[in-house]
């Protein structure tokens, strides 16, 4: 049945529709968006933050991108965007919306086993660093960095350790390398020489006192002789 809003402009509300049908939730969005809806909104939020910071960049790398299903916010503020993920699942996923207008490269990759085919002006991982165990996170940081040019930047972001006295059990479970911000910073100065500390509240973004923040970004940059 062909439909029709009572404000003209909102019409083309259906000719996407009708274009390219309704675009589903990502498989794990999906299970955010119905126990946890805040949840996807600093899930979100996350993305805007490291698109600003990487906007303009001309190929840009994702590590861990789960479903893909913010990836776009990215791919919207750069040139193109690779995003791997050691789960074919989720890549499966993550390939089933793509979409003409925001065509993103989703690759079946594990960091751990080497750097992807690059190079790349910048790379970001969110939610990933606090599943790497310690005594893997420099042979993590090794293979991301190997795929940067010399004037490549990355973006960390994750979980404090402050912040899991508060995490779901579920969230907990695989969260087993989680630090306080110095910690993050001392890790990431050996690999960069210039690491720049942000701390992060549900959606908002700040530099106020570390151990109060829920999760933590880093900006690093000027990556030091291997």
């Amino acid at each position: 049945m062909e439909k029709t809003t009572r404000e003209a402009q909102y019409s083309s509300c259906f000719d996407v529709r009708d274009r390219i049908g309704m675009q589903p939730l990502g498989i794990v969005t999906n299970l955010v968006w119905y126990e946890d809806p805040r949840h996807l909104l600093f899930m979100l939020a996350r993305y805007k933050f490291v698109a600003k910071m990487l906007e303009g960049r001309d190929r840009v790398l994702e590590i861990g991108c789960g479903d893909g299903f913010a990836s776009r916010i990215v791919r919207q503020a750069v040139g193109a965007l690779t995003a791997v993920d050691f789960d074919p699942v989720f890549i499966e996923d993550a390939k089933s919306r793509v979409v003409d207008n925001w065509p993103i490269d989703y690759r079946v990759h594990d960091i751990l086993d080497g750097p992807v085919d690059g190079p790349f002006d910048a790379a970001y991982s969110i939610d990933v660093f606090e599943h790497i165990e310690q005594e893997k996170e420099d042979l993590f940081l090794n293979n991301v960095i190997a795929n940067l040019t010399d004037d490549g930047v990355l973006v960390i972001g994750c979980p404090s350790l402050e912040s899991q006295a508060y995490a779901s059990p579920r969230s907990k479970e695989g969260h087993v390398n989680c630090k306080t911000g110095p910690e993050l910073k001392a890790c990431l100065e050996k690999h960069f020489s210039t690491v720049m500390m942000f701390s992060m509240n549900d959606e908002v973004v700040h530099t106020g006192f570390h151990k109060m923040a829920h999760y933590l970004y880093a900006i690093c940059s000027n990556k030091r002789d291997r």
